[in-house]
């Protein structure tokens, strides 16, 4: 049931039907009062210049479009690079440095799953988790960083800062903001970022499946897809057709009853997950567990050399 009403919020903020557009409409005069205090502290921000590149990744919609994994492909490139994260669904609260240069420092319940996949796949990186962005910046100035990758850090307002924004693939029908659709801020504040990218014009996601470890090119027949992502439906296009799907709220920590109900529901199913998902996950000890990763292709026309020139005005 709880699933279910995920998903069904899901659909009411991005893709609704007649009967979600009504219950939009009836709340449009909370939207309203939502438009204006974001109006006011954006209009109320004095931007504090840290004397460090800050690039944040982010999105003026609910939920995920590919903040992580850009993240990763853009992190990579360079050396001394610090992440700095919120941490959602950690069970901490404060900052902490969860790994050091490919050293992690910090289980997965202070962390959060996304800053443990980004420890994971940043080996050369520092990751922090916090509340607080700005404490943060002076943190990884400490270690001496010398840049720092905003994970959605678009709305604070009082950080100088580039910002690169992600549009999803599919632009959401609903076009309010909330609580009367997905859009965290008016569409139109597209144009204040520094960078646009979107998927399926700007990169693709490239699709590989593994098994404890080895790369796998035929995946089984009856496939369960497990998962806790925002918008979990969109990774039904990477996967064979009939595949069934369990989902869970955006960076839910799965439960042993939960995980017990699965492998007796689905006993005869492979389970499938996402890398960020699978970090939850590997503890519970499927049987017959895969991975799907979402690797990220920027297009070769897209002009990322506008980071560069950013990065740059420090040296």
């Amino acid at each position: 049931m709880k699933q279910k009403l995920f998903l069904w919020v899901e659909d009411y903020l991005f893709f609704p039907n007649l009967f979600q557009q009504f219950i939009s409409i009836l709340l449009l005069p909370f939207t309203l009062i939502y438009m204006l205090i974001i109006l006011f502290k954006r209009a109320g921000a004095k931007p504090i210049e840290f004397g460090i590149p800050i690039i944040s990744i982010g999105n003026i919609i609910v939920g995920g479009s590919g903040k992580t994994p850009l993240t990763i492909h853009l992190a990579k490139n360079y050396e001394d690079v610090c992440v700095i994260l919120r941490g959602y669904g950690r069970a901490s609260k404060g900052l902490y440095v969860v790994s050091r240069y490919g050293k992690v420092l910090e289980n997965i319940k202070t962390s959060g799953d996304e800053a443990m996949l980004l420890a994971k796949s940043l080996p050369t990186a520092t990751i922090i988790v916090s509340e607080d962005r700005k404490e943060a910046i002076l943190k990884a100035k400490e270690l001496a960083c010398k840049i720092v990758f905003l994970d959605d850090g678009f709305s604070k307002y009082d950080i100088k800062k580039f910002d690169i924004l992600i549009r999803p693939k599919e632009e959401p029908t609903n076009l309010f903001c909330l609580p009367s659709g997905g859009y965290r801020e008016p569409k139109m504040t597209y144009a204040f970022a520094n960078l646009e990218l979107q998927e399926g014009r700007d990169f693709k996601r490239v699709v590989s499946y593994s098994k404890d470890g080895e790369y796998v090119d035929i995946l089984p027949l009856k496939l369960l897809l497990v998962t806790a992502i925002s918008k979990p439906k969109r990774l039904l296009e990477f996967l064979p057709e009939g595949t069934t799907m369990e989902a869970f709220e955006d960076h839910h920590t799965f439960t042993l009853d939960e995980v017990e109900y699965i492998k007796n529901e689905y006993k005869d199913y492979a389970i499938i997950t996402t890398s960020k998902d699978y970090v939850k996950l590997k503890s519970f000890n499927f049987k017959n567990l895969f991975l799907m990763d979402l690797s990220l292709q920027i297009e070769n026309d897209v002009n990322l050399k506008l980071i560069d020139d950013y990065i740059n005005l420090y040296k």
